[in-house]
Formats: C-alpha cells, structure tokens, sequence
C-alpha cells in the first residue's frame, strides 16, 4: 500500500492515507518518510476522506466495518482493491511481474537492480525496502524510473495476481502458504495465461508452466547456474562463464539471483550488467537483515513467516553460526491456524539439536479470528519433537534470556511479519548485549 501511494504521489496526485497504528509511534521513520513525500497519514477513523478524495484504495487485510469504508460510503467515494490500483499503474507500463510464494520481494528488488545497471531506468513496486532507496530519502520499496518498465510483486496471498497483464511474468516456486497447494496451483496457471512472456524455476518442480518459458536452474533448465559457492556471507555461481557473486547468504538466494539473470536476460540486459546489477545488490529490508553485532554475537532480523522460508533462513543462518538462537512470532491466528504442522516440521527439520527458538504470542492487531491455537501450543509440541523451544508471553523476557545465553559465536534470528516493531525489537536484543546481562 506505501508503495502505491508513493508511486500516485510521484505522478503528482494529492495522496493520503491510514493505518490502525497511525496514531501511535508504530509507524515511526516510515510515517516521516511518508509524509515527506508529501503523503498525510489520518488514524482509521474516517477523518483522511472528504469531499475532495477521489478515490479510496483498500488492502484485503481491512475489515468490512473499517471506520474509513463506512466514511466513504456515506460520501459515495468509490472503492477499489489495492490489486486493481496496481493494475491501473502497470497497465501503463511495460510491467514485470514477479511471483511465487516465496522470495517475490527480494527477486523484485534483484531483477530492479538488474535493469538499472542495464541503463534501462525501471519503475519499482516492491513489498519490502531497498536501502539504495532508502539513501534517496524514501521508503525504499518504490520508485519512478525514466522508462515504461515497471517492476512489481504479483501477490498470491489474496488471489490478486491474476488481475495483471504483465510483459514479463516470473515463476519462483510454489508451496502451501496462505492456500492450499491445488488452489494455488490455479491461480498460477490464470497469472501464467495473462504473460505475455514467461520465466521459470526448472528446480521447482513447475513442469506444467514451462513450455514456451525460459527456464533457469542449477539443476535444469536452459538458462543454468553452475559452481555454485554458499559462503557465510552470501553465493557465487557462474552463467555461461560470467561469474556472480551476491551479498545475500543461502542456495534460496542464489536461486533468486538466477531468476533475476533471467528476467534481464528477456529484458535486453546482458549477463555481465546481470552481475554488475547483482554485485551492487545491497539486500531488502528485513531479509537477512544485519542489524549488528556484540560480545561475537550477531542479530539479525528475517520477514520469514511461512515454513518454507523459514527453513531457507534457518539454512543461510546455520552457515554463519555455531548456533542460532531464533525468535518467531507467528503473525496472526488463521495462518498459525492453517500451517501449524508445515511450521512444526519446518523448526524441527532446521534447528540443531544446539539451537534454541523462543515463540512470543501470536501477533494480533484486531478482528474476529478465533483464537483457538497459540505460540504456547508450538512450544509444547516443539518441544516433544526434541526442538528447544521456549514460549514467553514478554519478548522482554526474551531479550533477557537471549542476553544470559548467548556466546561468542551465535548469531540470533528475529523471524515474523506484519509487526512493524519486530526491527526495533531486534534492535533492542543488540543493544541489550552490548550493554551486558
């Protein structure tokens, strides 16, 4: 939603906005950023829509009884999807359209890296924030290039990428999430149709979408990854001889430069401006974010919060540890609800019999979920499956566990969504070591 209303604020239109943590500190240098793109922010409350607003645009996340729908309605202010907003922006672009349940924000950002050391001036709508961007004063999840390309996520989440009539379409891979398997499946197939050129993991099993696509992969497909490095600070692989190397630890990450050579390669980029691109990636927000280090003990903070990325972070964590001691915070009831035992799996699959997770209680903002599962149950369960895992109802608590345990040689994993303070939470476990227990 924030890299929308930056996007219409670029083009010159008067942008407000709401969120339910806006009248709180929540928001923090986001809301500073915000409004010094000359966005307003109003609590959700009604009071950020009059006469003047031309138009509100919704998130699936907002309730039917949402104090600023209701106000529109009184005004007959029309209503649209975040989705169909996107869709008016990219129908004006050549728009690239990235997809997968896992790994969409960070292969956007890669694949924008690409086409700007390509000279190829993209637009940008991503889910999370490039500190290149960041450096410009912005957010950093968008941005308003030269060209008629634009760059975005296609979100599965709520079924919307199938609204989009992309130039380009990426495939990174597909795994159960916010839907089952054979429904995602669906919606894959719908978003493949509406491509008018397509690219896809050959290692992901994706078979079905691969004719008349380019397929990468270090395993298959045509465009190939070979000599691949995992290091503890990120990968290295070759394509037909050019070398790439990726400040971004884990194979999930190198899978994800791959597809972003790939994309260049169907957008005109060369592979050498692919690895110049690549080289100058600086990582997202909140992806194997290194907020610092203490006492030998690293801290870093992962959006991570479905199981397959979960693992994939556990994985590029265990490269760069003795042990990790990770935090999860589930975010929210209905998916901690509908992945409990893909999550269960996934801790006990990833974790060392050294390492240790502490689970806080569930992230909740309001609504009428049902309550019936809770970061208790996970510990417990964790806990007959062999896994170390501790619940705290506190994360301060967690910050003084973390703070006695912790040695010389750990790296500590904040993992969550939605919870915009879980950065200033990781921030605190920091400074928490460098003070001393």
């Amino acid at each position: 939603m924030s890299a929308l209303a930056q996007l219409r604020a670029q083009e010159g239109a008067e942008v407000t906005g709401s969120d339910r943590l806006a009248d709180r500190e929540a928001l923090g240098e986001t809301r500073r950023r915000l409004e010094a793109a000359g966005i307003r922010l109003f609590a959700q409350d009604g009071s950020g829509i009059d006469e003047r607003t031309g138009r509100v645009v919704v998130s699936t996340a907002i309730e039917s009884d949402n104090a600023d729908l209701a106000r529109a309605k009184k005004l007959s202010t029309p209503t649209v999807h975040r989705a169909d907003e996107l869709a008016a922006i990219a129908s004006g672009h050549r728009c690239v359209a990235v997809a997968g349940t896992s790994g969409k924000s960070t292969v956007t950002a890669m694949v924008f890296q690409v086409l700007e050391a390509a000279g190829l001036s993209p637009s940008l709508a991503c889910g999370a924030n490039l500190p290149a961007l960041r450096r410009r004063g912005l957010i950093g999840n968008a941005w308003r290039g030269r060209s008629d390309l634009l760059v975005i996520e296609a979100d599965e989440s709520d079924g919307t990428l199938t609204r989009y009539n992309p130039e380009l379409g990426l495939l990174l891979n597909i795994s159960k999430d916010h839907k089952e398997l054979s429904e995602l499946a669906t919606l894959f197939r719908t978003f493949r149709a509406r491509c008018k050129s397509f690219v896809v993991n050959a290692d992901a099993a994706l078979s079905e979408f691969e004719p008349g696509s380019l397929t990468f992969g270090f395993g298959a497909g045509q465009l190939r990854g070979r000599n691949l490095e995992l290091t503890p600070e990120g990968c290295r692989f070759e394509v037909e001889g050019v070398a790439m190397t990726v400040n971004a630890p884990g194979r999930h990450n190198a899978e994800n430069a791959l597809a972003a050579v790939a994309a260049g390669r169907r957008l005109g980029a060369s592979l050498e401006q692919a690895a110049a691109g690549l080289a100058a990636f600086e990582g997202v927000g909140r992806r194997f974010e290194v907020v610092g280090s203490a006492r030998g003990v690293e801290v870093v903070d992962d959006f991570a919060h479905n199981p397959e990325k979960v693992k994939a972070v556990l994985s590029a964590a265990r490269l760069r540890s003795k042990r990790v001691l990770a935090v999860f915070q589930l975010h929210g009831f209905a998916p901690a609800r509908f992945l409990k035992e893909e999550f269960l799996d996934a801790f006990s699959l990833a974790l060392r019999p050294e390492d240790v997770v502490w689970l806080p209680d569930i992230y909740y903002v309001g609504g009428t979920a049902a309550k019936d599962v809770s970061a208790a149950d996970y510990a417990s369960q964790l806990c007959a499956r062999g896994v170390k895992a501790r619940h705290a109802a506190r994360r301060d608590d967690i910050v003084d566990e973390i703070a006695r345990q912790a040695q010389a040689g750990d790296l500590v994993l904040v993992m969550g969504a939605r919870d915009p303070s879980l950065g200033d939470f990781a921030a605190r476990i920091l400074a928490r070591l460098k003070d001393g227990v």
